[in-house]
């Protein structure tokens, strides 16, 4: 085993759940490379060091650039508002350091197209984080899909909804202000980087976004509250895709439903120990679908607990994340999702708004 300098840029609600993710790694898959809290960078000197003291990282700094350049950081987490994700990646591959950027990778296209080259450039690890779709039971999904085992996909429906701006009463803050902050740039990426993994490239798509409270306490939303969107993916199969940040009474819809010629699947993040399968096979009036508990059988349970049905966290998900940065560190090789992983997402996001305004549909090619 050897030990690897950490740096995470962002203290706040990720930054920490990254944070306890290092720390917890290596003692959960035993990891190969076990990672030091080196550094942690935020806003000011004081909100820096109460991170530190906090989360028990070394040292602290409000100045991402001293993190980026210091020699005892030698692989950097971002955690930071998405208009900062760019520069601080480019500083860091210009280093020959390993990046994990947080979803969406860039605050705009041009600005993952300039990252993924960055990465291409500098030839080291480089991971966008997408949690959700890394649940036991989702990975499960993704390998029946790839087995055949529901047979050829002919349809899926995802959504990523919840309510936090539900009421218009709620006042105006940062997550109102830029379209890297609104649906499509928050929720969306989660949805749609499942989708794919799933699926699939998407062909084409036609889409409506859309601001539902236009003004709140304290000022004007510059962004959008939802977004839908009809699409084809490659492979053949029809999608319906539906974002929300307004959907009152979900707090964490991240679902998704795959029809295939031999059977469905259904799961709900709101319950993400649990998947649904139908198989179609059998006399029809035993047929139904059946509610999966995952457990040990399961990928990436057993490491967390041995009890079948006992259930990982949203922490958990983080901790898989932090096991395949290292082991992408650590052997070389390319681990899903990279960096160009992310900008796939960002290539149907800005398909997505260009068709909202046109009112056509959008080939992701051409993006």
């Amino acid at each position: 085993m050897a030990e690897i300098g950490i740096g995470i840029v962002g203290g706040g609600y990720m930054g920490k759940a990254h944070a306890v993710a290092m720390s917890a790694v290596g003692a959960v898959f035993n990891t190969g490379l076990r990672p030091r809290l080196e550094m942690i960078c935020a806003t000011s000197p004081e909100s820096a060091e109460r991170y530190r003291a906090a989360y028990g990282f070394a040292r602290a700094t409000d100045d991402w650039r001293v993190l980026v350049e210091d020699a005892r950081v030698e692989a950097v987490v971002i955690a930071s508002p998405q208009e900062t994700h760019r520069g601080i990646a480019e500083a860091a591959f210009a280093l020959g350091k390993a990046v994990f950027c947080e979803k969406p990778l860039g605050a705009s296209l041009q600005d993952s197209q300039a990252m993924v080259a960055a990465a291409d450039a500098a030839g080291v690890a480089n991971m966008t984080g997408f949690n959700y779709i890394r649940t036991p039971a989702s990975q499960y999904a993704r390998a029946l899909i790839a087995d055949g085992v529901i047979g050829d996909v002919t349809w899926f429906r995802g959504e990523h909804t919840e309510d936090f701006l539900a009421d218009p009463e709620t006042p105006a803050s940062w997550r109102t202000v830029g379209d890297a902050n609104g649906t499509m740039g928050d929720l969306a990426p989660h949805m749609i980087n499942a989708a794919l993994a799933l699926l699939g490239p998407i062909d084409r798509l036609i889409a409506e976004v859309e601001t539902v409270h236009k003004a709140r306490p304290g000022g004007t939303v510059t962004n959008d509250d939802h977004g839908q969107m009809m699409c084809r993916f490659v492979r053949g199969a029809m999608g319906q895709l539906y974002f929300s940040r307004i959907s009152t009474g979900r707090k964490m819809g991240y679902a998704y439903e795959v029809t295939g010629t031999k059977g469905a699947i259904r799961f709900d993040q709101e319950d993400q120990n649990a998947l649904w399968l139908y198989r179609a096979e059998g006399p029809e009036a035993t047929r139904g679908f059946t509610k999966i508990l995952t457990g040990p059988a399961h990928p990436d349970y057993e490491p967390f607990c041995q009890g079948p049905g006992h259930g990982t966290g949203y922490q958990d998900q983080i901790i898989i994340e932090a096991r395949d940065f290292l082991r992408a560190i650590e052997t070389g090789d390319p681990i899903w999702p990279t960096f160009r992983d992310g900008l796939e997402v960002n290539r149907v996001i800005a398909a997505a708004m260009v068709s909202s305004t046109d009112k056509t549909w959008k080939a992701i090619s051409d993006f």
